[in-house]
């Protein structure tokens, strides 16, 4: 590999580690702060909540959703390997 490159395990991986530890950090604090109670309307239910906790349930459904994606196409990239040989 060409120097300055991140190999899997490298120190690449340490900056990835870092910079999603601050987002994390940054999210948390954002949540936290916003502890008013607020209604939240989905299709046909209604509900009082605290904000903090509307905020974190989108957050970790985003999440979910990214790593479905990120598995969805990690497979699709791999059939096309296998195909492609």
């Amino acid at each position: 590999m060409a120097q300055g490159t991140s190999q899997p395990g490298g120190k690449g991986t340490y900056g990835w580690l870092i910079g999603g530890g601050v987002l994390l950090a940054l999210l948390l604090v954002f949540i936290f702060q916003n502890t008013a109670e607020t209604e939240f309307k989905f299709l046909f239910w209604s509900f009082t909540l605290p904000l903090w906790l509307v905020l974190l349930i989108t957050a970790v459904v985003a999440f979910i959703v990214g790593q479905f994606a990120l598995m969805w196409r990690r497979h699709r990239r791999r059939k096309a390997r296998r195909e492609g040989r």
